[in-house]
Formats: C-alpha cells, structure tokens, sequence
C-alpha cells in the first residue's frame, strides 16, 4: 500500500504518494504567504498551513489508484525551528515565529552569556540562535506576557500540522508529539541522548507539560481524525507517524543516511548536510549537531539562512520586469536570470554579494549580519548583479563545507537538491566553488524540489509496517530504479577563486557585513 508524504515548506506545502519501492505515484502542491511584519521578523499563521496542505493532499490524491482507502499512512516534514503556540483548547495564541525571524537576538546573547557555548554544547550538541525555540519563548515571556500565561503547549511548524490531522476541534494538544531530528533544533533538546535537556529547561523555567513527546520518526503518533478525513480527502484512522525536520528528511529522499554521506540543498535556506553514526558536535558551535531521522544516527549541518532566499530577494526587486515576462510566456522566472547571470564573467569582474538578508548562522552566528554588493563601478549593469548573487550564496554554502571537511568528512562527491539541482548553470557554479563533483539525482530533480516530502513517505511506509527499517525501504528504491545521477565535474576557474577569496575577506569583517562602513580617521 502506498504511502503519503507532506512537507510543509516556508512557501508552500507539497505532498506526494509513492509505493512501496518508492515509485513515485502522485504529486501535489499548494502556496501560503507569510510576513514580515517589522524588520528581522517572519510570521505565518497556521491556519494558512491548513488551507495549503489540505489542497496539497487533495490534488494528490486525486492521481492516486483506489483514492484514499490506498494510503497505508501519513508521514509528514517540515521547516525547522517554528514556534507555534496553543492554548487549553488547542487554538493557536499568535501567529507562528519562523526559523529565519530574529527578533530574539536579546535573548539569545542572554542564553549565551549565562552558559556559554562549551556548556551549551555539552547539554545539547548545539549553541543557540535567535531562530530556536528557547529565544523565542523567552522573547514571548518579556514581550508578550498574557500569551506567555496562556501557553498549554508549544509546537513546531509540521508537528501542529500532525497534531491538526489528528485531533478533534477544540481538543487540548495535551498528547501531541515531534520527533528527534526536529526537537534538535529547539536549545531544548539533548541530541545526543535523544530526549529534552532537564538542565535547560530548569534553568530557563520551562514547563516540560509544554513540550510535546519527542519520538523517533517512524514511531506512529496518532490517526487520522473525522474532521482532517472530511477537509483532506483521506480515510478517517488512516495511520500518521512522526515524521522529520525538513533537512533530514530530504537526506532521506536522496539516500544520505550512511556515514560521512552529504548533501547540500538549497530552498529558501541553503543547508550543508552531512550524515554521522555517532553524534559528533562541534565544540565551537559554527555547525549544528542534530538527531537524524534514523534512530540512532545523527548529522552535522551548516545553514545559510537566506539561500534561494536572497534570489527570490533578486528577482522581486531587481529584476521584476524579467519575472514579468516569464511568467507571461509560461518560463521560469529564475531560469531567465540565470541565463542573465550567465552572461557575465565568472568572477563578476570584481562584485561581490554577501547574501546575509535576514542575519546569519554558519559560519557567522550574526542576527544582525546584512546583505550587501561590494565593488560596483560605473561598468557594472544587472548581469553582474544576477551573477553576484548566484556567486555569493555558492560561496557561503562553501564556508559551511569547509566546516564539515575540517572535521575529518571529506567528500569527493555531493548530492545536490532544491531549486539549484535543477539548474545547469547552478550546478556547474556549484561544482566549481566547491571543488568537488556533483551529483544531482534524477528522481529528486524530477520531484521538482519534494525531496522531503519523499523522505517523509519513506518514514511513513516504515511506520505502516511495509519495510522493517528506513534503510531497507531505501535500499528497496535503490534496487528497484537504480540511481541515475547526473554528475558535474568541477572546473578550475581562477577568477572564480579570486573572487571566493575576495567573498571571504568582506565576511570576515564585521561592520562590512553588517552594511556598515568604519568612518573613524586612522
């Protein structure tokens, strides 16, 4: 019987169907907005996630064979490191801070200067950034009071969305759960034994009734209530499992489970992923150390927070007139300005883009980081522009691997997904910054960026009882279609090292990536 997988992404959520040798049977998509309110701040409300992910269901299901009654069970990803917050009735209090709000940046350095990175480290495998879950709880307790008293429960993005499918209205979300790789992302959490940290929730005055049960992603955490089977399309009591973060469960969809794998995706966020057996944090806290969607594995992970990010930045303020145009003749929008990008010279001749829109993670933990061109001159035109931005956003992802590889993982070869896997101009960059091959798989690419989503179909077949474990119902896909990558090799290119070069000096200094300029006479 085939199994359902939802991603519920930033933009939008995708839900797909596969069988059980992970042939992929439907595919569906719907949009839902979100906001930025003041400066630094990204909201969503939740009940858009509902809209979008029951159209989602809908359009897939309808490809499906045997409709609804075909599903075995649901799995479900989704963005990191959301706070949704719900009262005694299960009615969500504000609308949900995202991953890439900064708004608890005083909370943040607050956390850090009470226990420092070694021991915040020692307690989680992580440090803590003004996304996480704690910040933000703690941002709510000083600002917003009346809702910190009315806090029952305290949700992540695709845990609420479980949560609603598998709960009654005006239900407490008393029994709600998460899963390992998800919680990890709370500086809540103690990744490397797989439960919430007793020590960081007594000294920040963290009810645990608050926290849902964190379980391993195929475990089964409810079914399918009557009122998610009207809105959805599925059958009522239909199985749902835990699930996965987002990066997790896209290294599941790519295959990335075995140790010293990794993957890089870039979506809104661009992410560095690489697959551990041990839990293996890193002792100055530049990349996190989280649970794997596999129990008892683990991964190591650098995020860029404005990836796709900062080319949807382009694209809307730059380049409106292209996206226009495109979408007027039924084109990408983002394939006509890397066609513009590809125009000019490797290098930019000399303009450099820090893609820090919304702060920083690896390796700058900076909230207050700012994007910014460097180096224009009068010669300059929107070529450069659009391939500054390409560059930049390859360069940081770079930094991030550099991480990875000091700590003894050194890839010959990456698995690359998300909105660049299905670019040749991307790839090629990407191969060529990197300085490694490149492999984009076939089935991901033609997922057109559901890699999660599959991930989260592959834990739901484990969690229906259809493979004993997630690694044979990967092998079973593997053997089934075989992989049939396409690979790029990387290219010396000089002044493309020239101008990674000039990328990593702007980012060293502070005030430049902060958009500031020091104006004080020497």
């Amino acid at each position: 019987m085939p199994g359902l997988g939802i991603d519920l992404g930033t933009t939008s959520t995708k839900a797909i169907v596969i069988d059980d040798d992970g042939a992929l049977l439907a595919l569906g998509e719907s949009s839902h907005p979100f906001v930025t309110p003041q400066t630094g701040w990204a909201e969503q409300d939740p009940a858009d996630w509902w809209r979008s992910a029951c159209a989602a269901i809908r359009q897939a299901l309808a490809s499906v064979a045997g409709g609804a009654a075909a599903i075995s069970a649901v799995g479900l990803c989704g963005q990191m490191h959301g706070l949704v917050l719900l009262d005694d009735r299960g009615a969500t209090l504000r609308p949900c801070i995202l991953w890439n709000d900064q708004r608890a940046a005083r909370e943040c350095a607050e956390v850090l200067e009470r226990l420092g990175v070694a021991e915040l480290v020692r307690r989680t495998g992580n440090t803590v950034h003004p996304g996480f879950s704690l910040p933000k709880l703690l941002w709510v307790r000083r600002h917003e009071p009346q809702t910190a008293r009315a806090i029952r429960m305290a949700l992540l993005p695709k845990d609420w969305l479980a949560w609603r499918l598998t709960a009654r209205p005006g239900e407490s979300a008393a029994g709600a759960a998460t899963d390992c790789s998800d919680a990890s992302g709370t500086a809540l959490f103690d990744c490397a034994a797989r439960r919430w940290s007793g020590a960081m929730l007594g000294d920040f005055a963290i009810d645990p009734a608050i926290l849902p049960a964190a379980q391993e992603s195929t475990a089964i955490i409810g079914n399918l209530a009557a009122e998610a089977a009207a809105a959805t399309g599925l059958r009522e009591g239909t199985p749902v499992v835990a699930g996965a973060g987002d990066q997790a469960a896209s290294a599941l969809g790519m295959g990335v489970i075995d140790d010293g794998a990794v993957s890089v995706t870039i979506g809104t966020s661009g992410v560095v992923f690489a697959a551990r057996r041990r839990h293996a944090p890193d002792a100055a806290g530049r990349l996190h150390a989280f649970c794997h969607a596999l129990e008892g594995r683990w991964h190591q992970m650098g995020v860029m927070l404005s990836a796709g990010g900062s080319l949807r930045w382009f694209r809307d303020a730059l380049a409106p007139d292209i996206a226009a145009a495109a979408r007027a003749e039924g084109a990408d929008p983002y394939d006509r300005i890397a066609a513009l990008a590809e125009d000019a010279p490797p290098g930019a001749e000399g303009v450099t883009f820090l893609p820090y829109l919304s702060g920083e993670r690896t390796p700058h933990a900076d909230p207050l980081a700012r994007g910014s061109f460097c180096g224009l001159a009068l010669h300059h035109d929107r070529r450069h522009l659009a391939r500054a931005v390409f560059e930049g956003i390859a360069f940081g992802l770079a930094d991030s691997l550099e991480l990875i590889r000091a700590t003894g993982t050194s890839p010959t070869r990456l698995r690359l997904a998300g909105g660049a896997a299905r670019s040749p101009f991307w790839r090629q960059l990407c191969a060529d910054v990197f300085g490694c091959s490149i492999e984009v798989d076939e089935v991901g690419r033609d997922l057109g960026g559901a890699s999660g989503a599959l991930g989260a179909a592959v834990l739901a077949l484990v969690g229906a009882g259809r493979h004993p474990s997630v690694e044979a119902a990967i092998r079973a896909a593997e053997r089934r279609h075989g992989r049939r990558p396409t690979v790029v090799e990387p290219r010396p290119i000089p002044a493309l090292a020239e101008a990674r070069e000039r990328f990593g000096a702007l980012a060293a200094a502070p005030l430049v990536r902060r958009g500031r300029a020091d104006t004080e006479s020497g």
